[in-house]
């Protein structure tokens, strides 16, 4: 049975690993708190809310990459949305989605829905015309980063303050993305669901197969989550963690 909750031996793993990770790399925490504060005013660190292990909320802590007030930018710039440039693909033939332009005449993809005008159209012409957004949101060179977080990102020491998290249990070294409640709440439909019973983690399947290819689209981020929601464990884990460094160092930011 999938369960949300790591095993004994993973959550022992994950307690011992994170726990001499911050020791050893203190002197790299060090400097990009320093490097942080001297590029631009604000705090140090970044906190927001993130969904995890089975749909519960916490706070994810990482190095602050942006400018103070990204936040607010986000709206502004949401149509360089990487997702909804794939999203928004269908909509430019105005023959709904793909796979019905291939279909026979008359027919329609499944699942099939009822339109507000009693037509019946598939699902991802109902979404189009709700205008539903994409379910994740990824900018190529955010104007919000600073250089300083650039840096940041492409190590991926942004990430290190979450072993805090991983010692405090909200998350596993390897497990699935923890989710903003933005994109958390698109994906709780039956086939989405699988992901939220696996750990939340600081690397995970997706991160490290897909990391600087640049081809990775939304159905295949959730479908990675589900195959390791479906695998996880400790000897899993590990294999991936034997991976993950080598991806560190590709130039693509997941």
């Amino acid at each position: 049975m999938i369960s949300p909750r790591p095993s004994l031996a993973k959550r022992a793993f994950d307690v011992a690993a994170s726990a001499s990770a911050l020791l050893v790399l203190s002197p790299v925490l060090l400097l990009a708190a320093l490097a942080i504060r001297l590029e631009s005013s604000g705090p140090v660190f970044y906190a927001s809310w993130r969904v995890g292990a089975g749909y519960r909320r916490f706070r994810l802590f990482k190095f602050r990459t942006m400018y103070p007030d990204a936040d607010q930018r986000l709206k502004d710039l949401a149509h360089l949305n990487q997702y909804a440039a794939e999203a928004d693909a269908p909509e430019a033939s105005g023959e709904g989605c793909a796979a019905c332009a291939a279909l026979e005449e008359g027919a329609t993809c499944s699942p099939v829905l009822v339109g507000d005008g009693g037509e019946v159209i598939c699902e991802a012409e109902h979404r189009r015309r709700q205008n539903a957004g994409p379910a994740f949101f990824k900018l190529q060179d955010d104007p919000r980063i600073t250089r300083v977080g650039r840096f940041l990102r492409n190590t991926s020491i942004d990430e290190l303050p979450q072993l805090v998290n991983i010692l405090l249990g909200d998350m596993s070294l390897v497990g699935n993305r923890p989710l903003p409640l933005y994109e958390a709440e698109q994906l709780t439909a039956d086939g989405d669901g699988a992901r939220w019973m696996a750990p939340a983690g600081l690397t995970g399947l997706w991160q490290v197969t897909q990391r600087g290819t640049g081809e990775v689209s939304p159905e295949e981020r959730i479908a990675l989550d589900n195959t390791y929601a479906e695998s996880h464990g400790l000897g899993f884990d590990l294999r991936l963690i034997a991976k993950t460094v080598p991806a560190l160092f590709q130039s693509e930011n997941v």
